[in-house]
């Protein structure tokens, strides 16, 4: 009788000591968050150049994981996941200083300090992320009232790692993703993703996408800190193991989804050749430079005939109605006897019909032999401060001696550019970071395009991580749509990228060359282009509005 009320008593008390720790969030010491500003720092070695850096980005997630489920409430969760999106952030888009003060003249310390506040409000999407999972699965507190002890809540996390946990970390993490790339007109670089074109989760991209494969990576982290704390806790042998089992099945269904070829070979191969300037952005649009480049192109374009030849972006830094005579008429005529498909980068510009010069665009234009007429795309998802300038920020751009400041969008869905009888999907710079757009041009496109097209100029932003990031990115358009990506660039990295998102040959960045190729366009649909993200936020959406619903304190408060 004495043992059972002693047995009674001390269950009183855990349970006292339980509800105390949950009701009483303690607070963290400084060292938690620069802690987890460090880990947001080390994810950035995730991504390009480091070669495989998938499997790092899944240790990491894995401590930050961990790290997050030692919070004990929804503000130290918001300021961990705030502290690591910064140090990943500041880290991994430094290069924008560059772009601002080496090339835009800002002075140095505005540059930095723009950076920072910039790193700080793209941190917010994984503070926001981390909320959500405090409120969701952060209702599945540590321990049980009957097992757990006061050295238990002492040393280990407040947030117990449960299935319940995994599930809801993995989908809010994908729906703050997600809105980094679409508020303010989005902002999805360094998408946890793109770390896995070359990681075990690479193949998951061409049914869910990039956001997608960002919910598994986030699963898997979680599920391996289950696996560990259960290890310890866990009272069956079932309950130990089946976490890791299910995150290795989903590493293995990565690996193998990997070897799926969603589309098939359509039309004659292209031969193909991408052009690589090297003109100095300092000088790009002074007269010199202009002078310089279409010499330059010129002399690139018409020294060998191909199916297809790109320019980079604004290859020829003037509007399309000042275009000289003889460059024109120089390009038309070794497309008709060459029979090549030119695409050259432009400014487009509308003419009133009282002479005005209105409605400046980014624009690429194709000439087709024996065609009259030229095709013409219009950049259409515009770079903020680069090619527009949100509202009320016009004092900011001033402050940069970077041109065309404000420029007019083109459609979302353009027509495919035909070359010999293949139909090719065009994009210029930035868009190809939002894989949703080009998963929605091949859809609505009445021939949908079996090759794709990025020419861009990334020299604003020097021999950087930029550069090697930005080829990361196009290979999961590859993966995400079952098509060839064609890169052309003003310094690099000009590639040929296969339809599975490996890189078939590049040229070396900071030279001026040429790279041919001969390129298989695709037919046929990915998942992914099928349905682009909404797989992925549905399933997100219902499993968090499902988890706070039914979250296991607010199971027990209702038999209380």
């Amino acid at each position: 009788m004495a043992d059972s009320s002693s047995r009674f008593f001390s269950r009183k008390r855990n349970a006292s000591v339980s509800a105390a720790a949950a009701e009483a969030p303690r607070a963290l010491p400084f060292w938690h968050y620069l802690a987890a500003a460090v880990l947001g720092a080390i994810n950035t070695l995730s991504f390009a150049p480091t070669p495989h850096g998938g499997w790092i980005e899944l240790v990491v997630f894995a401590l930050f994981f961990a790290w997050l489920s030692r919070t004990s409430g929804w503000r130290g969760a918001a300021l961990t996941g705030w502290a690591f999106g910064f140090g990943n952030f500041v880290t991994g888009v430094w290069w924008l200083y560059v772009s601002m003060h080496v090339y835009g003249g800002m002075a140095a310390p505005l540059a930095a300090a723009a950076v920072a506040l910039f790193s700080l409000y793209l941190a917010i999407y994984p503070a926001l992320s981390s909320v959500v999972w405090s409120f969701v699965a952060g209702q599945a507190r540590f321990g049980d009232e009957d097992t757990v002890t006061a050295s238990d809540i002492d040393a280990s996390p407040r947030y117990a790692p449960t299935w319940h946990g995994a599930f809801a970390f993995a989908s809010a993490w994908a729906l703050g993703e997600w809105l980094r790339g679409l508020v303010f007109t989005g902002f999805p670089w360094l998408a946890s993703g793109y770390a896995q074109v070359d990681g075990p989760l690479k193949g998951f991209g061409s049914i869910v996408g990039v956001y997608g494969i960002g919910w598994v990576l986030a699963l898997v982290a979680a599920l391996i800190v289950q696996t560990l704390f259960n290890w310890r806790h866990a009272r069956t042998s079932v309950a130990r193991v089946a976490p890791g089992v299910v995150a290795l099945g989903l590493i293995v269904a990565g690996m193998l989804l990997s070897l799926v070829e969603w589309t098939t070979p359509a039309n004659a191969p292209l031969d193909v050749r991408l052009l690589q300037g090297n003109v100095k952005q300092e000088m790009k649009f002074e007269q010199a430079g202009v002078d310089q480049s279409l010499a330059l192109y010129q002399r690139l374009i018409t020294e060998k005939p191909a199916d297809l030849i790109v320019t980079p972006e604004t290859a020829l830094p003037v509007l399309s109605v000042q275009i000289p005579q003889d460059f024109a008429v120089a390009i038309r005529n070794f497309a008709d006897t060459t029979n090549s498909s030119i695409l050259f980068g432009a400014i487009g510009v509308t003419i009133l019909p009282d002479g005005r010069a209105t409605d400046f665009t980014n624009s690429l234009f194709g000439v087709t032999p024996h065609v009259n007429g030229v095709y013409r795309y219009d950049k259409h998802h515009l770079v903020p401060f680069g090619e527009f300038v949100p509202l009320g920020f016009h004092w900011f751009v001033r402050l940069m001696g970077i041109p065309l400041g404000d420029l007019a969008r083109g459609p979302i869905a353009q027509k495919a550019f035909i070359v010999h009888n293949q139909p090719v999907a065009v994009d210029i710079c930035y868009e190809d970071i939002f894989g949703e757009e080009i998963a929605r041009t091949i859809r609505e496109q009445e021939t949908p395009a079996g090759i794709l097209v990025n020419s861009t100029n990334l020299a604003w932003f020097g021999n950087t991580i930029a550069l090697d990031q930005h080829l990361q990115i196009a290979r999961m358009r590859s993966i995400e749509t079952g098509r060839p990506m064609l890169r052309s660039t003003n310094t690099g990295m000009t590639a040929v990228i296969a339809a599975n998102g490996d890189v078939v040959s590049k040229l070396p960045v900071f030279t001026t060359g040429v790279l041919e190729a001969r390129v298989q366009g695709t037919s046929g649909a990915t998942p992914y282009v099928t349905s682009g993200n909404m797989t992925v936020i549905a399933v997100s959406l219902i499993l968090l509005a499902f988890g706070f619903a039914f979250a296991p304190n607010r199971k027990r408060s209702g038999t209380r």
